[in-house]
Parts: structure tokens; C-alpha cells; sequence
């Protein structure tokens, strides 16, 4: 692999190295008479904070890795701007993001195949998250260990005692404890598993890209922006993006004879559809893009999970306020730099929650993430290190739906994003009773002895007009969106259920802007997941020999595969 082949006619194009991307990659490079050209429009993932697992706090604003995107003006959320960061790096938001390991639940992939999108339901997708996957104990009928994507539990040595606490006090409210979130079920309490190896992030590009990065067959090229997917007689044909050439930027152009499959992400694809013509007609022509085909839906039914904090002052248990003390930050530091264990090597969360935020929810709703940190204002205003704990928690599966569009035919220019927070009441309810049933956590009695006063919202902050208040002026996202080039076949569809865009051939989507609907969780695992089962399809619909999963009955998918393909084909 190599960023200097200047070779420009290939097999397939894939724009975008982020969690789908570089999957998708590994399994289409296989072959070696297949070449492969791999588009990432940041740099490599060479800076240090990124493969340090807490350093992830520190890339949430920094633009050498990341859009550092902003939505526009929220008009549920007090007229407040809210951070998007996205990935801008190799490797893409999984390496940047919290390094969490969640699927969702069974009934969101069956809730997607009774939309009518073929072959998406539970347990068709199962093999496909268990394929990628290397689980560091073992393999069952819920995990695999032979994939490249590194998932392993929280060891016990690395266990905080807050966190046992916290898990503690959320099952004496009633809660079941959960021992794996991503087994038969997500309700309950309990450690998360997690993308990290020996103290290091294993982000897709530490996993998937690295298995081929000697491939002479595959071309990967970074800093390299794509400007438009170029289209002819509905067929897509290859594409036009720029390079660095000292202090400008050179405008190249690479051939498919087989298809492109972009994976930038929630953002990023629609963006370059819209650049290629493709989407609204009416939209793109009043900003001078030549309509190549009218297709409505691209840049909407964009969706979110908006978290709200709750942050407890506690005593007489250890925190990030005491380990990050000098002495005790200096232990920390000389345990990670020989040992790659301790507070540099924790996850964005160790310990979370999956609850139903009222009776009348038929499974969990609410996410919990966890962490030994909080902070306070000073009398000047500026926050610091707080003694205390955050709980952050978001609803699931929100009912809002925003849109993102490209305001002008430079792809350098950020897309206008439009989240559209709390827009429907279902969603102002759920919010409320999953930060009121927080609180009931932090009143359980495994936490009094050492339980303060809570921080946020603060005893002020009772009624439901005082938190939602509260929600509106300090809500952000947990940096989950998908959804804005939906899958499906009705009039705002984007792509069918085998990821092809609607009216242009060669082109296809594989990354979390197909999702029609949330999943209830972190979404690199699904991410991974969509470019596993899209490479399968590819290679099935262009003759290829397909190394198929296997189902959760151990049933091989092969068959099933080729007679889907084979249902298309006619279709």
C-alpha cells in the first residue's frame, strides 16, 4: 500500500478511510487481481493523543483531525450552536471517538428489515458483527474471534471503584446486572466492552488497515479531498478530487470499472452526492450544481442522540480529580509509559447503564455512559476539576429529524447541519425521565456515604420546566448521527437494501447515513458491520466468490447471499 501510486484506473473506489471505509477495504483487496483505491481527505493517524485512549479528549476541536463541525442555530435548544466532531483522519470518527463497543439492540435491525430493506433483520446481520470482530475471550453465539476489530473487556485490575459503585447503585433501583450489553440482552448495568489493545486505541485503521497495508493492490492516498463522484449516462465512472502539491492543492481523476462506494459518513457522503448532482433538483440548482439525478431524500432524516450531564460531587472515593493531581498524574504517567495501563489508558466510559425511561417503553430507551469526572466554575466563571462523577445519558431512539446540505459547490466548504433537537414532545418526555431516573441512581444507597451535593443540574433544577431548561441550554450530542441517505424504497430513500443509489449505477453507500432509523447505541460497531455485509454484496454482484458469515445457527449465509444478489439482478 501506498500513498505514491499514481495508477488511476481501478476496480473499486472507496472514498473515505473511517470505521466503514478501511473494513470495507480489507475485505475488497483480498483478491489480488482486484485494485482498489482508498480516498481519505485527512491525514495519517500519526498523532500520539489519538492511539493514547484518554487522549481522546483532546481531539474533540482539533482541526488536524477533525471537521470540527457546528450545527446551525438549534430553535429547540435556545438558538445554541452544537459541536459535531467527525473524523478528518485515517481511521475516521474510530479515531477520535469514546473506543465503546456497542451493536444495539435486535429489534432496530428487525425494525429495518420490516421496512422492507431485505437481508438487514438481527439475525442476518449477527454474522456480519460477528465476523469482524476479534473478542479477546473468546467466541460464542454472540461474539466472534477471528475478525480484525480488536473488543475486549474492562480488566479487573483496571476497574475503578467508582464505577462498581455506580453499577451498584443502578441495580439496587431495580436494574438487572448486565455482564455483556451486546449478548442476548442491553437492558441493565454494567462495564462496557471496549476497542482497546494493551493500552492502545485499535481504531479501524489500527485493525482493518494495518491486515492490508502491504497489498500492492491496494492505493490508499490521504489528504485527499474528493470534489465529485463523476456520472455518466447514470453511471457512475470514477472521481475528481485534489491532492496537496506543495502550498496548492492538484485536481486529479480516477476511472472505475466497477463501482464506487463512499463511506465518508453522516456528513460527508450527502455532501458529495449533492457535489455530483445528485439530490434535491430544486436545491441543488439554486446554487448552480447541474441536476444529474433527482433524488429528495439525500441530507435527510438526519438523526442524533442528544445527552444531557448529570455530574455528583462525592468524597472519600478516588476520581479524576485526584488522579490527576501532580503526584498522582505523575504515577499515572509512569504506569501507562511502562505498563500501558492506568488513567491514560481509560475509555471516554468504563461502566454504563441501559434503562426504559418509563413504564410504558417495551425495552430500553436511555444510555448511561459513566465516567470519574466532573467540574465545577470558579468564582471567575472558568471551569475546573470538580471531586465527583458524570453520568451523561441520551434517549435512544429520538423521534426528531434534522437535515444536512451543502450551501455552495465548493466541497471545502462545511455543509449546513440542522439536527433539529426536541422537536416532537415524545422525545422533550424521554429526556426527562432519563435525567430524572439518573438522579434516582445517584440517591441509591451504595453511593451515601459518599455522596455531596449534586452539581448539575443542581438542587435548583426540579420541575419540568426548570430541567428542560436545563436540557436546552447545556445539551450536546454524544456524537452518534446517521441516517441522512436513508435505506429503503419509498420517495426519500436513498439506497436500496443492497446500498446502491437510487437511479445511478456503480455507486454505492456504506457507512451510518443508510441507517433509516437509530440504533440504540454507539454506532462504530454498526458502522463496521454496514461495510461488511456491502463488501459481500459487491463481490456477490460482480461474480466474485464470497466468503461468507455464518448465521447464529451456524448455518452458512453464502446461499442466501447469492439469491439475494440474484433477486437484484432481476429486479
Amino acid at each position: 500500500m501506498s500513498d505514491q501510486k499514481q495508477d488511476q484506473t481501478y476496480d473499486y473506489i472507496i472514498v473515505g478511510a473511517g470505521s466503514a471505509g478501511c473494513a470495507l477495504a480489507s475485505r475488497l483487496s483480498r483478491e489480488a487481481s482486484r485494485r482498489v483505491l482508498l480516498l481519505e481527505a485527512g491525514p495519517r493517524d500519526t498523532l500520539p493523543f489519538i492511539h493514547i485512549p484518554l487522549g481522546f479528549a483532546f481531539l474533540m476541536d482539533n482541526p488536524k483531525v477533525n471537521w470540527c463541525y457546528v450545527t446551525e442555530p438549534e430553535p429547540n435548544m435556545n438558538g445554541r450552536r452544537i459541536a459535531w466532531p467527525r473524523g478528518k483522519v485515517l481511521g475516521g470518527c474510530s479515531s477520535i471517538n469514546g473506543m465503546v463497543y456497542i451493536r444495539g439492540q435486535r429489534e432496530d435491525y428487525d425494525h429495518w428489515h420490516a421496512l422492507g430493506n431485505e437481508g438487514w433483520s438481527y439475525d442476518e446481520v449477527l454474522p456480519y458483527f460477528k465476523r469482524s470482530e476479534y473478542k479477546v475471550e473468546g467466541a460464542d453465539q454472540y461474539h466472534g474471534r477471528t475478525g480484525a476489530l480488536w473488543v475486549e473487556e474492562v480488566a479487573n485490575d483496571d476497574k475503578l471503584e467508582l464505577a462498581d459503585l455506580f453499577i451498584q447503585a443502578a441495580v439496587q433501583t431495580g436494574l438487572p446486572y448486565n455482564s455483556d450489553f451486546n449478548g442476548p440482552s442491553q437492558e441493565g448495568a454494567g462495564y462496557y466492552q471496549l476497542n482497546i489493545r494493551n493500552g492502545k486505541r485499535q481504531s479501524s485503521a489500527r485493525t482493518f488497515l494495518a491486515s492490508c497495508e502491504n497489498r500492492p493492490n491496494l492505493n490508499l492516498v490521504t489528504d485527499a479531498l474528493c470534489h465529485r463522484v463523476t456520472i455518466e449516462n447514470g453511471r457512475a465512472t470514477g472521481v475528481e478530487y485534489s491532492v496537496k502539491a506543495g502550498k496548492t492543492r492538484e485536481t486529479l481523476r480516477a476511472q472505475v470499472t466497477g463501482e464506487v462506494i463512499l463511506c465518508g459518513g453522516v456528513i460527508n457522503s450527502p455532501q458529495l452526492l449533492e457535489l455530483s448532482g445528485v439530490g434535491d433538483g430544486e436545491r441543488l440548482r439554486s446554487i448552480g450544481i447541474p441536476v444529474t439525478h433527482h433524488l429528495p431524500g439525500v441530507g435527510e432524516n438526519l438523526q442524533d442522540h442528544l445527552t444531557i450531564n448529570v455530574q455528583q460531587g462525592l468524597h472519600d472515593v478516588t476520581t479524576f480529580f485526584e488522579e490527576t493531581r501532580p503526584l498522582a498524574m505523575g504515577k499515572n504517567l509512569l504506569r501507562y509509559f511502562t505498563r500501558h495501563r492506568g488513567l491514560l489508558a481509560h475509555p471516554a466510559s468504563q461502566a454504563g447503564v441501559f434503562f426504559r425511561t418509563d413504564d410504558q417503553q417495551e425495552r430500553p430507551d436511555a444510555q448511561v455512559h459513566f465516567a470519574p469526572a466532573a467540574s465545577e466554575s470558579d468564582s471567575k466563571g472558568r471551569l475546573k476539576t470538580a471531586p465527583g462523577t458524570t453520568a451523561t445519558v441520551c434517549h435512544l431512539r429520538p423521534e426528531s429529524r434534522g437535515c444536512t446540505h451543502i450551501r455552495s459547490n465548493d466541497p471545502a466548504e462545511a455543509p449546513a447541519i440542522r439536527a433539529n433537537y426536541l422537536s416532537t414532545e415524545s422525545d422533550i418526555k424521554a429526556m426527562l425521565g432519563a435525567l430524572r431516573r439518573v438522579r434516582d441512581i445517584f440517591a441509591a444507597p451504595a453511593l451515601e456515604r459518599y455522596r455531596g451535593h449534586e452539581i448539575l443540574p443542581g438542587p435548583s433544577h426540579q420541575s419540568d420546566e426548570e430541567l428542560l431548561e436545563y436540557i436546552k441550554n447545556v445539551g450536546e450530542s454524544v456524537y452518534h448521527p446517521v441516517g441522512s441517505c436513508k435505506m429503503g424504497h419509498d420517495e426519500m430513500a436513498v439506497v436500496d437494501h443492497r446500498l446502491n443509489v437510487h437511479g445511478i449505477a456503480g455507486l454505492r453507500i456504506a457507512d451510518a447515513s443508510i441507517m433509516p432509523q437509530i440504533t440504540s447505541g454507539n454506532t462504530h460497531a454498526p458502522a463496521v458491520m454496514i461495510a461488511e455485509k456491502c463488501a459481500d454484496m459487491i463481490l456477490a454482484d460482480n461474480g466474485a466468490q464470497v466468503d461468507a458469515p455464518h448465521n447464529s445457527t451456524g448455518t452458512s449465509m453464502h446461499v442466501a447471499t447469492q439469491k439475494s444478489a440474484a433477486a437484484a439482478a432481476t429486479a
